[in-house]
């Protein structure tokens, strides 16, 4: 069958149909993934697409899917701290290549004050983007409460403040985490193990600080002495780590609930003439590979794999979007433990 296109002109769905022989509707079918086609209408049209060098009409599609092709990805943090923190920078990054790799566009956002939040809400209902993945760790935060009235499907990073009825989430053992990295210092033989915590206004700082108390049996009388909030900043945990060299100058060991923190921690130690880990053993959280292999000395680091939290999370949406059946739930991901000359 021949095609009557003109020559220069953009390829159509019925030049598609017509060179693979079959009528626009199987055509449709076809690129829009449907079940309801034979493996050889597949095959007729797929080649006919490669051979015309076909590009679907997004606009065209939208008004019949009312699909947009794209997500939004919304960090509820100030702008300061995700340009200045290289772990945002690897989850934006994640985040851009896992829905590339799935043709999807990302519209990212930046939403920390109540202006923010209301252009947020009102970006989201106005039917601008398929679904959005959402990291609003913070408690009193309203974006999860915004989303909850919005029909959209959203996956959220780690768990919201609130009730999670009803939420799709990816979260790491942050708990286990902390407690993994703790009971690794007491292999060690240490004994006097401090902490030095994220910001306790976010379920994965308080996590981890639960892991380092199950691991050492502290009551809130030796949290209080031995941890110290940070503030998930370098300047933080330097900050921090120097008031716990204050408080219990005999510490042997430390678990730093961030890497950015670790880094920080580290400088203390240096300017208060301890030795790592002679004096003073020192493990991170995250492994973030842009700190842990590099501080002096390299940090030994509980290990979160943020492109697999950030995959599974595209994965979830995704489904969602395909309207496929798919139980909300918490799901977690496991940490380890990766050992470098620090502890």
């Amino acid at each position: 069958m021949s095609v009557q296109s003109h020559p220069g002109a953009r390829p159509t769905l019925e030049d598609v149909a017509a060179r693979a022989g079959v009528s626009r509707a199987t055509a449709s079918r076809v690129l829009n993934d449907s079940p309801r086609v034979s493996p050889e209408a597949q095959e007729a049209v797929t080649a006919a697409v490669t051979a015309l060098g076909y590009q679907p009409n997004r606009a065209a599609r939208a008004l019949v899917t009312r699909r947009t092709g794209a997500v939004a990805v919304l960090f509820s943090e100030p702008e300061p701290k995700i340009f200045d923190d290289p772990h945002f920078a690897w989850l934006i990054r994640a985040a851009a290549r896992a829905l590339a790799d799935a043709d999807v566009q990302m519209v990212l956002m930046l939403v920390h004050s109540p202006r923010d939040q209301a252009r947020a809400e009102r970006f989201l209902a106005g039917g601008h983007v398929d679904g959005a993945l959402m990291f609003a760790p913070h408690k009193g935060d309203r974006l999860p409460a915004i989303a909850r009235k919005l029909p959209l499907p959203v996956v959220y990073a780690g768990r919201p403040w609130g009730p999670l009825r009803g939420l799709h989430l990816v979260d790491h053992d942050n708990q286990g985490g902390g407690a993994l990295a703790t009971e690794h210092l007491i292999s060690l033989g240490r004994k006097r193990i401090g902490t030095v915590t994220g910001p306790l206004d976010e379920l994965s700082a308080i996590d981890r600080l639960a892991g380092w108390r199950a691991a050492t049996g502290a009551d809130d009388e030796t949290t209080a002495l031995l941890a110290e909030e940070g503030g998930f900043s370098r300047e933080g945990g330097k900050r921090a780590m120097a008031a716990l060299l204050e408080r219990a100058p005999d510490l042997d060991a430390v678990f730093v609930a961030s890497d950015l923190m670790a880094a920080g921690a580290l400088d203390a130690l240096r300017e208060a003439g301890k030795r790592v880990p002679d004096d003073v053993a020192v493990v991170g959280f995250d492994d973030h590979p842009m700190i842990a292999p590099h501080t002096v000395p390299p940090l030994t680091s509980v290990r979160q794999d943020t492109g697999d939290q950030v995959r599974h999370m595209v994965e979830h949406l995704l489904r969602l979007l395909r309207d496929e059946p798919v139980r909300a739930r918490r799901e977690v991901l496991p940490t380890v433990l990766v050992r470098r000359e620090s502890a």
